[in-house]
């Protein structure tokens, strides 16, 4: 004959006045959960959509302190080559990139769901050893373990009104954040630490590519395969300016015109 189950009762923790604390310890609560590594909040761990069909997407990847800052030599050729590995999947691309201080801007299309999620796991792991490898170069001690912070961000783009301001808001990314305005960079036009240098659709350069300097090696990005990121963006306002800046009210002139 089986013994009875036991129905194990949690007790009540008495408090420093001896009353006991009948309030639950367990459940959603302010101030619960792991803290934050950086002040900056982790992505929320929340279900991501799911789609089926190629979809153009807008991800944003953030880099722990370690790290540095990406807009330098030896972080730029750690992702170049990184790109080259991920633009090899016939599931996954990317189209367009950005490099910041401290966060890469993507535009990538996906095959579904679980293809932009390999992707981006694989872009990541890929640039991580590549760049942990260019940091121990230094002198300093080898450098190992993680290099993205967070969960990556991603946006689904959707309409063309979308996908034009995603392509302006990541190729002059730059601009809002006054990295044209630094003594080295002020003579750019476009931002060298993006895809901006080989983009077709410029209003300046009337679809051709940007002269590029002798030696200069651009970010390989793939060729788009949806027609919100090929020709479908046009259709709400044409082409870019090279010196729009992503949330201003206006845009900016050529300075060469001052």
């Amino acid at each position: 004959m089986r013994p009875v189950r036991t129905e194990h009762v949690q007790q009540a923790l008495p408090l420093e006045d001896g009353t006991k604390h009948t309030r639950g310890w367990g459940g959603k609560r302010r101030g619960a959960g792991r803290p934050p590594k950086t002040y900056r909040s982790s992505e929320p761990h929340t279900t991501r959509t799911r789609f089926s069909k190629t979809t153009a997407v807008h991800v944003t990847m953030r880099v722990v302190g370690a790290i540095g800052n990406l807009r330098r030599r030896e972080a730029y050729h750690a992702i170049r080559q990184a790109m080259h590995v991920v633009n090899a999947r016939t599931d996954f691309r990317i189209v367009q990139i950005s490099l910041e201080d401290d966060h890469v801007h993507a535009i990538v299309e996906a095959d579904n769901d679980t293809a932009l999620s390999r992707g981006i796991q694989a872009f990541q792991i890929s640039a991580a050893q590549r760049i942990n490898r260019a940091l121990s170069k230094r002198g300093l001690p080898r450098r190992r373990g993680q290099v993205f912070s967070d969960r990556y961000h991603s946006r689904l783009i959707t309409s063309p009104t979308q996908a034009r301001h995603t392509l302006n808001y990541v190729l002059n990314n730059w601009r809002r954040h006054h990295q044209d305005q630094d003594i080295e960079r002020m003579f750019w036009d476009v931002d060298y630490y993006s895809s901006g240098t080989t983009f077709t659709g410029w209003k300046e350069l009337t679809g051709s590519t940007y002269e590029l300097p002798e030696g200069f090696q651009p970010l390989p990005v793939a060729r788009p395969h949806t027609w919100l990121l090929d020709k479908g963006w046009m259709k709400a306002g044409g082409e870019l300016s090279i010196y729009a800046v992503p949330g201003a009210a206006r845009t900016r002139r050529a300075r060469a015109a001052a």
